[in-house]
């Protein structure tokens, strides 16, 4: 029967070890500190506060319980936002990994300039995205914005890009595809490299081609690669407000309204923290679903 040390008797057992361990805790306390009153407390408190009538201005903060909860999910612009952000997903995590292992498997190659694209592609990822939103805004304008400049000149009717519910959201999937393309294009070519070159010389002397090698090296290969990217690209689209917020404000007719924007919109311009802190915990709730289902796929694959 295999005995189970306890925490005291493996990492406090003999003075040195203590030594090092309380050293280390001294040593994270500044960081600890910070994320517990600015992190921890504030998640807690968020979770409390979403059972009572909660408003900014008003001295009266009865308990409701689950209200806030059954008024979210009665709300029909909880789930516009909802089914927004859904689309805005589906068209951000596919297309957004397809092109960035486009990219990656072209500059995996002996190219010339290589670090030259690589340094592009990749700057638009550390840009503010406040920044990258309003040149955005700039190309998308109806009047003078670069894309309608080229369509004019083409004889193309120009489109309002940010001013019709048809296109609204669109445009704004596109530049944040556009802004983080970069960052999925370095995954994948760190997962690229990591692929011994022995197997595509064994593969090149049985006669294999091209799309033989990716189909049976580099894909299996970049496998957790792929999943590193999607499930975490999938968070980050179900947390996308930037871009809304700069670009579109929820607009036009709520079009571009994702989950977050509709929890701001909640919390600050109506007032309503208890009912927005109820938003915050689905949208938590939401992501550990998704968390866990990362964790279960990295006990089959090895992620990056």
């Amino acid at each position: 029967m295999i005995k189970h040390s306890s925490f005291r008797e493996k990492y406090l057992a003999s003075p040195l070890k203590r030594e090092d361990f309380y050293t280390g805790l001294f040593c994270l306390a500044p960081s600890l500190i910070i994320v517990i009153l600015f992190v921890v407390i504030p998640i807690f408190y968020s979770l409390g506060i979403s059972f009572f009538d909660w408003k900014i201005l008003s001295k009266a903060r009865p308990f409701i319980g689950f209200g806030n909860y059954v008024k979210m999910f009665q709300n029909a612009e909880f789930w516009l936002a909802m089914k927004n952000t859904a689309l805005y997903t589906l068209g951000v995590v596919p297309i957004g990994a397809v092109i960035s292992l486009a990219m990656a498997l072209l500059l995996n190659r002996p190219i010339k300039f290589a670090g030259f694209f690589k340094t592009a592609f990749f700057l638009p990822v550390i840009t503010s995205t406040i920044a990258v939103a309003i040149v955005w805004l700039w190309i998308y304008n109806d009047h003078n914005g670069l894309i309608n400049i080229i369509l004019r000149s083409l004889h193309i009717k120009p489109v309002g890009w940010l001013t019709s519910p048809k296109t609204a959201l669109l445009s704004v999937m596109i530049m944040s595809i556009w802004k983080n393309v970069g960052y999925h294009m370095v995954i994948f070519l760190a997962g690229l490299n990591a692929i011994p070159e022995s197997y595509y010389e064994a593969a090149t002397l049985a006669g294999a081609t091209s799309w033989q090698k990716f189909t049976n090296i580099t894909w299996p290969m970049i496998v957790p690669a792929t999943l590193f990217v999607l499930i975490t690209n999938t968070i980050f689209s179900f947390q996308v407000f930037g871009p809304v917020y700069t670009m579109t404000g929820g607009g036009p007719v709520r079009s571009t309204t994702v989950i977050v924007y509709h929890l701001y919109v909640r919390a600050f311009e109506f007032q309503e923290m208890g009912y927005a802190s109820a938003v915050a915990w689905i949208i938590f709730l939401m992501l550990i679903a998704l968390t866990a289902i990362q964790l279960k796929l990295s006990g089959k694959e090895k992620l990056i």
